[in-house]
């Protein structure tokens, strides 16, 4: 009797598992073959920088044993490849004569030809310090110029890294790995580090994709004695946790292994015109699939640090964040990240919404929510909020509030008020000064008589232009830089002022 029991209950099993499997095999094959039919019947036709390879790219594989002046060389040759590879194209083809890859075109102009497209380091005869900064997915190290300029102007001399696939053709993120990204890590941290003579600090920090890399390097260095541990991490809108969404990026893309040439759109996500100079427009499955990786990974490592208690170790991190960032949300650094850090040292810098009386009725109620949930809630950690002096008066003056992890709240002014008509920063924001000549806001910001790209404001129909008119409103610089710099200057008088000490003993 119970052995027919045992067998029917086996088979009920069985029978289950089998049902489960088949019904997760016809939702995957329903995911995959929706995408396709979006993918091959919606995205806009592929263009030469969409399809050509380049050859010459780093690969961890091939180059992993070189040394950073090896990376800067290969970066050369393929530089050179890219330059020969874009001179084959078709110079009737209308997109590509108003694209970035066209040395005639506005966006050359606006930039010289996008000489930060490439992997460089802002030297000092006598260094104070060294840094390594990392860009963003999709991104180039144009993305970390300004903070590499607020650290030079303090002393430090600052290598700013290329990381594989970026700066070159948007077709190189669509064979990019994480082990290719930290690959380049790896290398670049370990000659930044060694010019770090002397008890000179060490920063390593990143923007988005970078800063994921630049925390994962952090916990790998605290495990690992023959990795330079920094003496502090900075990180800009820094990825952290993906949605569960970010997971199909594993599968969608499968019939494009498939040697049929309309499939080759399945591998995009996003086709756009390369108007960008310093971002690809083109968004590849793979660009998801590679990040999501990636913060999966550092959420294992921060979680294993965590439970061996080697956080205790972890150097100050720093992070500026949007309260608002619709690319990797700001729940991920607060509740994944500064949650398991332990002290007052790190320090997490929120920029709220313009909360105007005038917005009031605009503004999504969930905008507060994290904000009041971070400030209701115990923490071990710095929070700080840049938002509205006097909200109820419907002032536009922006105050710091610094709230101490033992509760004591204290108020500055910054000096700074909202521009009129903005109602948030965000996620491409963070970086950039309000009047950069590629992405500021101002009116009147750009560089050859040509006017930045922030500033663009269209209005129109859609349908009427080949630029998404949504994407102009979005905010592509930060109108509070200032109080970024300032931060850091503050950082490095601290560091460099305990160095000093330390010598004198």
């Amino acid at each position: 009797m119970l052995m027919r029991l045992t067998k029917a209950v086996s088979r009920k099993t069985w029978l289950l598992g089998k049902r489960i499997t088949t019904l997760l095999a016809v939702a995957t094959l329903a995911i995959v073959l929706g995408f396709t039919t979006y993918a091959v019947s919606m995205l806009p036709p592929l263009q030469p920088w969409h399809t050509d390879r380049l050859h010459e790219e780093f690969s961890a594989l091939r180059h992993g044993d070189l040394d950073f002046a090896g990376y800067l060389q290969r970066e050369d040759k393929l530089f050179a490849e890219l330059r020969e590879t874009v001179a084959c194209w078709d110079s009737a083809n209308e997109l590509f004569r108003t694209s970035r890859f066209n040395p005639s075109s506005m966006s050359s102009r606006l930039v010289d030809g996008s000489p930060y497209n490439r992997s460089f380091r802002l030297t000092q005869a006598k260094p104070r310090g060294q840094a390594l900064l990392i860009h963003g997915l999709t991104d180039s190290p144009y993305s970390m110029k300004a903070l590499a300029s607020s650290l030079h102007t303090r002393g430090f001399e600052v290598t700013v890294l290329r990381l594989p696939g970026h700066g070159t053709l948007p077709s190189m993120l669509t064979e990019m790995s994480v082990r290719d990204w930290s690959a380049a890590v790896s290398i670049a941290a370990h000659d930044v580090a060694g010019r770090a003579t002397g008890g000179q600090p060490f920063y390593i920090g990143g923007y988005s994709t970078g800063g994921t890399l630049s925390l994962q390097y952090t916990l790998d260095a605290l495990e690992d004695a023959s990795l330079r541990r920094p003496d502090r991490v900075l990180l800009l809108s820094p990825a952290i946790e993906l949605t569960k969404v970010a997971a199909l990026a594993s599968i969608i893309d499968a019939l494009s292994i498939l040697p049929i040439p309309v499939l080759e759109k399945v591998r995009w996500q996003e086709i756009s015109q390369e108007y960008d100079p310093y971002k690809f427009n083109s968004f590849p499955v793979n660009a998801s699939r590679q990040i999501n990786r990636a913060t999966k990974e550092l959420q294992k490592s921060l979680q294993h640090a965590s439970e061996a208690g080697r956080l205790a170790q972890m150097p100050p991190v720093v992070t500026w964040q949007s309260v608002v960032d619709s690319t990797v949300g700001a729940i991920g650094v607060a509740d994944r990240l500064y949650a398991k850090l332990p002290g007052a040292k790190h320090r997490l810098v929120l920029f709220d919404v313009n909360r105007a009386r005038e917005l009031a009725g605009v503004l999504l109620p969930q905008t507060a929510a994290l904000v009041e949930r971070l400030k209701g809630s115990p923490r071990a950690y710095t929070l700080e909020i840049v938002g509205n002096s006097s909200p109820e008066a419907d002032s536009a003056n922006v105050s710091i509030y610094h709230h101490a992890p033992d509760g004591a709240l204290s108020v500055r002014d910054s000096g700074l008020a909202w521009p009129a008509s903005l109602v948030s920063l965000g996620h491409v924001a963070l970086p950039f000064a309000p009047d950069d000549p590629v992405y500021g806001f101002i009116p009147g910001s750009g560089h050859n008589g040509i006017p930045s790209i922030g500033s663009w404001l269209l209005r129109g129909e859609s349908g009427a232009v080949s630029i998404s008119l949504s994407a102009l409103t979005r905010l592509r610089s930060n109108p509070f830089w200032s109080l970024i710099d300032a931060d850091i200057g503050e950082l490095v008088a601290a560091d460099l002022g305990a160095v000093s000490t330390q010598s004198k003993r």
